[in-house]
């Protein structure tokens, strides 16, 4: 099964460059008027700015699942782009929500190492 989770954003120059530091890379694929980025073996993240997406902007909420958090938090903010306080759960899992500039959630979480 592949997964394509779609993020409605207003202004696609404004939000390519956003997910190029977030993803910190260009975009894996470009179809159409979407760009894509890979974020698993099968799952893809993509950004529209169609105005027949208009009504879902900023209502995207995905985490992801990495093992990297504080270089990730240290790329974004050296991009200047800012996030909510890294959380740790008490089961370990560190997480941080990120918002895109249209206020869609991308939250990153880190389980703990064993």
């Amino acid at each position: 099964m592949d997964l394509y989770s779609v993020v409605c954003v207003r202004d696609r120059a404004i939000s390519l460059k956003w997910f190029e530091v977030f993803f910190g890379r260009p975009a894996d694929e470009i179809i159409g008027d979407e760009f894509l980025w890979q974020v698993g073996e099968n799952a893809w993240v993509v950004i529209d700015d169609r105005h027949v997406r208009s009504s879902r902007v900023g209502g995207t909420m995905i985490t992801f699942g990495v093992t990297d958090l504080d270089d990730i938090v240290a790329r974004l903010a050296a991009h200047g782009i800012e996030h909510d306080p890294v959380e740790t759960y008490g089961n370990g899992v560190r997480h941080v929500e990120v918002l895109d500039p249209d206020g869609n959630s991308l939250s990153l979480a880190q389980a703990p190492t064993r």
